[in-house]
């Protein structure tokens, strides 16, 4: 690893002749389109968010880099066509982060990152081709928990929140009482709704006290299959399946495996 500006333009030159290459010389590369990339995208994305959130640095450091690729291909294949270059992204990406940092590159003056946050949505509404409605920059696509997040996290950007994170558990209280009230009424149809209704309110206080729900849930995820699968284990070390096992007994282990969990 080097700190070296020349260092790194040199290593990112290097792979841009690489793929330069590849698009010619290797059959699958070059019959690649966006819209054959797409998934793969995806995928390398999501691989990604794995090693975040499991915080290993050298799969980091990898699912970066297959990321990069995808940038860079996605670029080469524009490029081709006359649209834009990678040059160009860079250009534009440079420009934008100047525009929406007027506190360093201008003379805005901020105290916090909440302030930066607003200033942030209030330039996107602003600039040229940028969204023309605060919401319109979330994707249709996200999943339903993070996009309930930047719905209200943007939301949120522009005045549209709680005084205080302590008000947002009436709300969580009102919206439980109402999948109550539709659970004892046995209507189907209100109660996916009035579920959805609690998740976004509970999306929403995790938001409040700066917690990202998807994270959050995704280390529960995975502390839950971590003390199931060695229920699991230890179940059929004994030589039981598990549902011939009592709840009791697959409770107990649930409990070791959280004694485990918590040792160094």
């Amino acid at each position: 690893m080097s700190n070296s500006r020349d260092y790194k333009l040199e290593a990112f030159g290097a792979l841009l002749d690489v793929l330069d290459e590849l698009r010619i010389k290797c059959p699958w590369d070059a019959k690649q389109t966006n819209e054959s990339l797409r998934p793969n995208t995806i995928e390398e994305a999501m691989e990604l968010a794995d090693a975040l959130i499991n915080n290993s640095v050298s799969d980091i450091e990898k699912e970066l880099g297959d990321v990069l690729l995808h940038i860079i291909f996605y670029a080469k294949i524009a490029d081709e066509k006359g649209q834009f270059d990678i040059a160009d992204v860079c250009d534009a990406l440079r420009k934008k982060l100047i525009f929406r940092h007027p506190h360093v590159f201008g003379t805005t003056h901020v105290d916090n990152t909440d302030q930066v946050l607003q200033n942030w949505e209030q330039l996107k509404l602003k600039e040229k081709g940028g969204n023309k409605s605060v919401l319109a920059g979330v994707p249709n696509s996200l999943p339903s928990l993070i996009k309930a997040f930047r719905i209200q996290e943007k939301a949120a950007n522009v005045g549209f929140d709680w005084d205080s994170p302590e008000q947002v558990w009436d709300k969580v209280k009102e919206e439980i009482a109402e999948v109550e009230r539709e659970i004892r009424s046995g209507n189907a149809a209100n109660l996916e709704n009035e579920f959805g209704d609690l998740l976004f309110s509970i999306v929403n206080a995790a938001r409040l006290y700066k917690v990202h729900p998807d994270t959050a849930l995704e280390h529960t995820n995975k502390k839950f299959i971590f003390r199931f699968n060695y229920v699991e284990s230890q179940a059929k070390a004994a030589g039981k399946a598990l549902n011939e096992m009592t709840l009791a007994e697959m409770d107990q282990l649930w409990d070791e495996a959280k004694t485990l969990e918590r040792q160094p």
